[in-house]
């Protein structure tokens, strides 16, 4: 005969703290790569000028990558502010209401982030 000892409780949403907390170090990680690589650009050769900036984004990896960094920081951006907005406001239409809010900023930056990088 089988003994079952504690409670058959199902446990539900144990791992969405350690998600948003591993997508918070990619993220971070992206965004440091990114400005490694920036920075390696805008200091070896050349003065910084006008051409040399245009030229460090005139390439199509340089776009993309700078793209991918961008979409990096705007779900960084998300996964704290959601947070905020879940940890210190009560009200559940107000908490609504900035969380929309946030997501319509977040997918406007990103749209002007593609015209600035590929002129449309």
């Amino acid at each position: 005969m089988a003994i079952n000892h504690g409670s058959k409780r199902l446990v539900v949403g144990a791992h969405y703290g350690l998600r948003d907390w591993l997508a918070q170090r990619v993220t971070a990680i992206l965004m440091a790569l990114f400005t490694v690589v920036l920075l390696l650009q805008v200091v070896v050769g050349e003065p910084l000028s006008y051409d040399k900036w245009a030229g460090i984004f005139a390439t199509q990896w340089m776009k993309v990558f700078t793209f991918v960094v961008i979409l990096s920081l705007l779900y960084h951006a998300w996964v704290g502010m959601r947070d905020v907005w879940m940890d210190y406001i009560k009200p559940v239409g107000v908490k609504l209401a900035l969380q929309v809010f946030t997501i319509v900023w977040l997918v406007g930056c990103a749209g002007w982030a593609i015209q600035v990088l590929w002129r449309l």
